[in-house]
């Protein structure tokens, strides 16, 4: 029997950002997407998430803000977490600096209404930029999610805290996925993770300036999550 993995998208991606990346491995193991649930208060979000996942111990996958969400779950739940992987994200908080830009974000939609992601836009958040199924799937997604959920994931940026102490608690394999070039992850983040040397997380890059790996780099990803998923528990 495949062995489950739960798969925990970020802001404004839903199952969709699995979809070249979960078929190579389809026959090492079982995908089991969640959806964010939708709300900015994080405790809540995880109770909710105790409540969906079925096993008692499960390996659990983030991506971005679900990265942040995984971790948050781990910490709040130690002993229903198996393993840990984090993909373009970190477990740190969001600098003043991004909190007033993206209050400002939050309260422009409110008074104006919300715009959805151009052409540019979503080329910005690419490596590829040639890639115009990939462009179109992030333009999709956005629009589909809208506005409520584009508010509520944002809006839960603003409430995040370090979890760096939290982690040294946490005895399970927990890994750490990045492109070096992401201007969208935080860099200092890492560099406070490495200098932790924690033996039981592993962190790995690739050169690149891509945010979404799943959808751009699925290859290199998935020998990632097997490497993962070998680790003994």
């Amino acid at each position: 029997m495949r062995e489950k993995i739960y798969l925990i998208p970020g802001l404004m991606t839903d199952e969709r950002l699995w979809q070249r990346f979960t078929p190579l491995l389809k026959d090492k193991f079982e995908f089991v997407h969640i959806n964010i649930p939708n709300t900015s208060d994080y405790d809540q979000i995880n109770t909710i998430l105790d409540k969906t996942l079925k096993e008692k111990r499960v390996n659990i996958l983030g991506f971005s803000l679900g990265s942040y969400i995984a971790t948050y779950f781990s910490i709040m739940f130690p002993h229903r977490v198996k393993r840990l992987f984090n993909v373009a994200g970190t477990p740190s908080k969001t600098n003043n600096i991004e909190i007033n830009r993206r209050t400002e974000k939050i309260n422009s939609i409110n008074k104006n209404g919300f715009t959805l992601l151009g052409e540019k836009k979503a080329l910005s958040l690419l490596e590829n930029k040639n890639d115009k199924d990939l462009v179109k799937l992030v333009q999709l997604m956005y629009e589909n999610l809208g506005k409520e959920v584009f508010i509520n994931q944002l809006g839960s940026t603003l409430y995040r805290k370090d979890l760096f102490e939290y982690i040294k608690n946490i005895d399970i394999p927990i890994y750490y996925y990045y492109s070096v070039g992401d201007r969208l992850l935080n860099h200092d983040a890492i560099k406070i993770l490495k200098d932790m040397k924690l033996k039981n997380i592993n962190i790995c890059s690739r050169e690149g300036i891509s945010h979404n790996i799943p959808l751009e780099d699925p290859i290199n990803f998935s020998k990632q999550i097997v490497s993962w998923m070998n680790t003994k528990v």
